[in-house]
């Protein structure tokens, strides 16, 4: 079977928004209806190469592929932009953001890279009318994501910790202010506080050179596994998880740890 182009994943989808011929559930279809369909594939995405599953993500990218020609084939219906104009303008954008290769700038190391690419990235927002500097950080991202994101922002111009003792600090002092709301009947603070603290831990794991929303799934991760194997172990037993086996689940989470050497 010949391998598929991108021009037949084109006409594949021309052919499912056919006004007269296509699928009614494609025709259906808008930006904001496919939207959460866009982030599901991206997360999928993410899954498959945490996993270190090869097959899994050449599936997965295709599938979040899909999601990019659904949008150009809508905004094209919508004579906003087409398909060649999404291509165009990544091209662009790659070449004026690597002048070292596509240039004569002398760019000696990856630092120099990314100092170069943010001020790119900055002159963009800018020519888009967004002057400040905390612009442009999507209000969609995962909380993590973009709480580390804006901290990297304010950084950026020397708005920032000048040791890391300074965030820990801050971390403790946020971490008592939480202590301090169990004495208070308000909701709304304790909300208030531990925002404050998940915001200072991020900062702590963007000065460790940390992705705090990968360390956080990783936690994840583990602890999903580690139950996975308590609730093994009691099966064994002929138990189920129940808070009458509080002390034996928790010996069994620290054999689970200890297998793991962690």
């Amino acid at each position: 079977m010949p391998a598929h182009t991108t021009d037949d994943l084109l006409a594949i989808m021309a052919r499912l928004r056919d006004p007269e011929t296509g699928c009614p559930w494609d025709l259906r279809q808008s930006f904001h209806s496919i939207l959460p369909y866009t982030l599901e594939e991206a997360y999928e995405v993410a899954e498959a190469i945490e996993r270190e599953d090869m097959a899994a993500l050449r599936e997965e990218l295709g599938d979040l592929l899909l999601q990019v020609i659904f949008h150009a084939r809508m905004a094209e219906e919508a004579g906003a932009f087409d398909y060649g104009a999404v291509v165009t303008t990544l091209c662009e954008k790659l070449i004026r953001r690597h002048p070292h290769i596509f240039g004569e700038a002398d760019l000696e190391d990856a630092a120099a890279v990314r100092a170069n690419w943010e001020r790119e990235k900055a002159a963009e927002r800018e020519r888009k009318g967004q002057s400040g500097v905390l612009d442009g950080v999507a209000q969609t991202l995962p909380a993590l994501v973009r709480a580390q994101k804006l901290q990297r922002r304010a950084a950026g111009v020397g708005f920032d910790w000048d040791a890391i003792e300074g965030v820990f600090a801050k971390v403790e002092e946020e971490l008592e202010e939480c202590r301090e709301t169990l004495a208070e009947p308000d909701p709304a603070r304790r909300v208030h506080e531990i925002g404050d603290l998940l915001f200072s831990c991020v900062n702590l794991a963007r000065h460790f050179d940390v992705d705090a929303e990968q360390a956080l799934r990783a936690a994840s991760h583990r602890f999903e596994r580690r139950f996975g194997a308590v609730e093994s172990r009691l099966r064994a037993e002929g138990e189920a998880p129940a808070p009458a086996l509080r002390a034996r689940m928790e010996a069994l989470w620290e054999a689970a740890k200890a297998e793991e050497g962690a």
